[in-house]
């Protein structure tokens, strides 16, 4: 089942950990001890963001030896993570398309809805203003309701609409158990979402499309060296390298990029030995939570991501993007 030993062990363990943490936040984020309800959304967020990661690696088949392997696993962690709108193949083709097109490729075009509804724009900015993801909550919502309102998306209604009653009805089960526990598991998505829009906001400085699933887009030079030039690991920690398996090593992303057939846990190695202990790359967590925070509302609507500089404050103009997350460019 698996490419290697160093994959089964690592693999078995975190795909145990997510489902069984998953599953257990449940029974802490409805418990009667605040202590517990804190750790169960902490642990429930947690279990989601290693989904999300989990369905980027199975899109890079780095967790099975086997294709169905993968796909099985992407699936289901496409449901932990809240994304099993959309297939694991829609998602796996428009995040491949990410690296051969070296761009941002977006099936929907947020921006040019904020263009035509300036009120949603207002609205948007003054809810990232408020710390509340709302530039992301669209971004997974469009998933849903596109395929209702757009006849080029039809031929993916039944598997949306299957998904909204199945988890429709498991959320109604949760509330009949535990209101509490309902709105303490929304206080774990916006975690998710936050954190999820923080590392993707400042991998890269990428041209973004905005085209359908199969449009090809023009390369314009986008080479190699272009792709790792315009490439950034933002990492949790540089001094505790053990700190960034909180993302699955996700934060290593010119290694991904430079590699994308390492798995998550070979990410370090592999980083290490493409920089040798240089630094120009690497945005550390503590640079990045300042840009984040000031950058917040023009982010929403900035066609122009930044980039970083030099020096002490270096990604204070890294602005970042919005609507890149593997998850919901489909």
């Amino acid at each position: 089942m698996f490419r290697d030993r160093d994959a089964a062990l690592a693999n078995t363990l975190v795909l145990t950990w997510t489902g069984a943490g998953w599953l257990g936040s449940f029974a802490l984020m409805g418990a009667h001890a605040a202590i517990l309800n804190i750790a169960g959304v902490l642990l429930c967020a947690h279990a989601m963001i290693l989904a999300a990661y989990l369905i980027h690696e199975a899109a890079h088949q780095t967790l099975f030896g086997a294709h169905w392997g993968n796909r099985l696993a992407g699936e289901v962690m496409n449901f932990i993570a809240g994304s099993c709108y959309a297939s694991f193949e829609r998602i796996r083709h428009m995040h491949i398309r990410h690296h051969v097109d070296r761009a941002d490729v977006t099936c929907f075009d947020f921006k040019g809805l904020m263009r035509r509804r300036p009120g949603v724009r207002r609205a948007l900015q003054i809810l990232e203003w408020a710390y509340v993801p709302a530039t992301e909550t669209l971004m997974h919502l469009q998933v849903i309701w596109r395929p209702f309102c757009v006849s080029s998306q039809r031929k993916h209604l039944p598997r949306v609409a299957a998904m909204l009653v199945v988890r429709c009805v498991l959320l109604m089960l949760l509330a009949l158990w535990s209101w509490k526990a309902l709105l303490l598991y929304v206080a774990a998505a916006a975690v998710l979402l936050h954190v999820l829009n923080f590392f993707d906001a400042f991998h890269h400085t990428f041209e973004q499309y905005f085209v359908a699933a199969d449009q090809p887009v023009p390369m314009e030079g986008r080479d190699r060296r272009y792709e790792l030039d315009h490439t950034y690991s933002n990492l949790i920690s540089c001094r505790y390298p053990w700190l960034n398996l909180l993302t699955l090593n996700f934060g290593y992303h010119n290694a991904h990029h430079h590699r994308p057939s390492v798995p998550w846990y070979g990410l370090p190695a592999s980083h290490k030995e493409l920089y040798r202990g240089q630094t120009r790359a690497v945005l550390p967590l503590s640079q990045l939570l300042r840009t984040w925070r000031r950058n917040r509302v023009r982010r929403v609507a900035s066609d122009d991501y930044g980039a970083p500089g030099q020096g002490p404050g270096r990604a204070d103009n890294f602005v970042g993007a919005h609507g890149v997350s593997f998850l919901t460019v489909i």
